[in-house]
């Protein structure tokens, strides 16, 4: 038995009282389940059935697609449905939707077994697009009428507590009894409060505990945006008539948060975010396999441009030598154009409207680069090939293509962005193609003018 497995099984089993209950963090048990599944099926089984359906949803959501395939198959469906209510609604709708994208069947069968209240939750849930704030909501929050006394409201969220209902409390929502929010207390300054008195009485009509809310039908990156400026916690979800719905909390932006940066990565780079993360190997490389083909298409139409001057290039065999530097310089310069303007743009920071600010500056920068590697790259060329008129061919040809890709570099993600599509998908494979053509293009351009 290798040092790492036996390490695994020695912490699970440490973790595992008499109870079967396991005080590691869903994320610890997850790693160490990984090493036992790599390492040996059989235990891995044994400990996936060890866990207890408190701790078995947490794990779930961390484990691999691979993995939560094991789960399904290897954990009785009385289990995982134990399980599955025992999570917030939110987490519950992405463990069943998970389990659905495996197993169609195997979902519908769990999602029959769950009391009425846990499939009304999701149901509403899902009901809502994936751009949509209602969609990341948890419908579990701790709220009191406006009459009702402070100590009592406390002594119902102790007992919501003890009884495993309520988790990750900050606030306290005030509403009236058509469930409308009026106001938002934080947990910490409620124990500063005289516990006799009501709510309307403590709050006195005091500006200071208006609530921040987002409209259940709102684009998440806005109430994300929000979270982040205003630092918070939590914020209440609410309907076009102000109803309490439920509450999205810091935790349920830093997932969506960063399950968009992996998504504006892997379109940079023109690959799937789903199909990477499948273990099929067909299915991700079919999904590589659309834009290397986009890409083959262009690199042919830069290899035409090559082949226009081939008389040129026969002449001057340096021309050959030196070509790629000017495409290379050329891709590197776009590329960070382009990958500062996504993230600017994801991040909201600019809009189609910021065009010229941003091209002004982005392409500043690219013309100075241009002059400063053109010049430098030229002393080169000349010394290396004993030819000035070629250094001056390659520094003209640098200061073109460097300061034309940080131009599409820009522009590109921007026109994306205005025709609402996303401003990463395939921004990398058109980038590439007007780089290399235009270096191509200037370069053997200016040689057969200069030089022939």
């Amino acid at each position: 038995m290798s040092e790492e497995l036996q390490n695994a099984q020695e912490i699970l089993d440490q973790h595992i009282d008499d109870s079967n209950e396991m005080d590691l963090s869903a994320y610890d048990i997850a790693q160490h389940l990984k090493t036992l599944k790599y390492h040996d099926e059989e235990l891995f089984t044994k400990y996936l059935n060890k866990i207890d359906p408190q701790t078995l949803g947490d794990v779930a959501i961390e484990l691999p697609e691979s993995m939560l395939k094991d789960v399904i198959e290897n954990v009785p469906s009385e289990k995982i449905v134990e399980a599955l209510e025992e999570l917030e609604s939110d987490d519950a709708t992405d463990l069943l939707q998970y389990i659905e994208e495996i197993d169609e069947d195997k979902a519908r069968e769990l999602f029959d077994e769950l009391d009425e209240e846990d499939k009304a939750d999701i149901l509403r849930l899902q009901s809502y697009n994936d751009n949509e704030a209602g969609a990341y909501m948890q419908t579990e929050l701790f709220s009191a009428f406006a009459n009702e006394k402070l100590g009592d409201a406390i002594a119902r969220l102790r007992q919501l507590k003890a009884e495993g209902e309520l988790e990750n409390i900050s606030q306290l929502f005030i509403v009236n009894q058509d469930r409308v929010l009026e106001h938002a207390i934080a947990l910490e300054e409620l124990i500063l409060f005289d516990f006799s008195k009501t709510l309307s009485e403590l709050i006195n009509g005091s500006d200071k505990y208006e609530p921040y809310t987002a409209l259940d039908s709102e684009n998440i990156t806005d109430v994300a945006d929000r979270v982040k400026d205003y630092d918070l916690n939590v914020i209440a979800v609410v309907d076009s008539k102000g109803v309490l719905l439920g509450r999205i909390t810091a935790d349920d932006i830093h997932d969506f948060i960063e399950e968009s940066a992996t998504e504006q990565i892997y379109n940079l780079a023109g690959v799937n975010d789903e199909a990477e993360e499948d273990e099929t190997l067909i299915k991700a490389g079919k999904a590589r396999a659309v834009w290397l083909f986009i890409n083959l298409f262009t690199a042919i139409i830069s290899s035409s441009i090559i082949g226009i001057f081939d008389d040129t290039i026969a002449s001057y065999v340096a021309l050959a030598v030196l070509m790629p530097i000017v495409a290379s310089m050329g891709g590197n310069t776009g590329t960070q154009a382009l990958t500062v303007t996504v993230r600017r743009l994801t991040l909201g920071e600019i809009e189609f409207k910021d065009a010229k600010h941003v091209l002004k500056r982005e392409v500043g920068i690219s013309l100075i680069n241009g002059a400063i590697f053109g010049l430098l790259m030229g002393i080169v060329a000349w010394i290396w090939f004993d030819k000035a008129l070629l250094g001056v061919v390659i520094a003209l040809s640098m200061l073109i293509n460097l300061s034309l890709a940080g131009l599409f570099g820009t522009i590109i993600p921007l026109s994306l962005k205005r025709l609402n599509i996303d401003p990463a998908v395939g921004s990398a494979v058109l980038l590439t193609t007007f780089t290399d053509c235009i270096g191509f293009f200037s370069f053997l351009g200016l040689a057969k003018w200069i030089l022939l």
